[in-house]
């Protein structure tokens, strides 16, 4: 498997090339950066579901549901400005049929208890959410600056490009990790899932 194993350098350039090929993640790479925000990934399960499909040899697309894309701003923390911002990202992706999932990461424990049942604390920073997602494949944020890939990913990338299933315990419970695992083995079949 290409990038597995591999030296984090050149897991980094093995990552920009395969999220290049995919139209969708390129157009939403560009697009974000060309709005201007400082503070952003897009990250989560369109990248490692991307890496996965490139890895089975299927289409880049394949199985992936959204392309999340999140941001920092803890200025505003406000429904409506995450609004605002999912807008005018979903008018420079044009007529490209691309399903977002834009989230302030800065707002996030407003609504994480009615969603999960269990209450967080606020995160300090984007980093600081990424650093919280249920797994480590999918623990990795990535963005544009200039025309190189920025790579955000606390436990590395080689559960990434090794098609393997981690959870990352810092903050899910059981039950969600147990409900992705189930969800994903039925979209990728060959991910090596390690037990809870």
């Amino acid at each position: 498997m290409i990038g597995y194993n591999a030296d984090l350098h050149n897991q980094v350039e093995q990552l920009s090339n395969i999220l290049m090929q995919s139209e969708p993640m390129r157009s939403v790479l560009e697009k974000t950066k060309e709005l201007g925000i400082v503070n952003y990934y897009v990250g989560a399960g369109c990248v490692a579901q991307t890496v996965w499909n490139y890895q089975l040899g299927l289409e880049l697309e394949q199985g992936i549901s959204d392309y999340d894309v999140v941001y920092y701003d803890d200025s505003d923390l406000s429904a409506q400005a995450e609004q605002s911002f999912t807008d005018k990202l979903q008018v420079a992706l044009k007529a490209r049929n691309i399903k977002l999932d834009v989230n302030n990461q800065a707002r996030v424990h407003l609504w994480y208890k009615d969603y999960f049942g269990y209450d967080i604390s606020a995160y300090g920073s984007v980093e600081e959410a990424i650093n919280t997602w249920p797994t480590t494949a999918t623990s990795v944020g990535v963005r544009l600056e200039s025309s190189n890939l920025k790579v955000y990913a606390p436990f590395g990338l080689n559960d990434l490009f090794g098609l393997i299933v981690r959870a990352n315990k810092a903050q899910i419970t059981e039950k969600i990790y147990m409900d992705k695992v189930h969800k994903w083995s039925a979209k990728w079949p060959s991910l090596k899932i390690i037990p809870w």
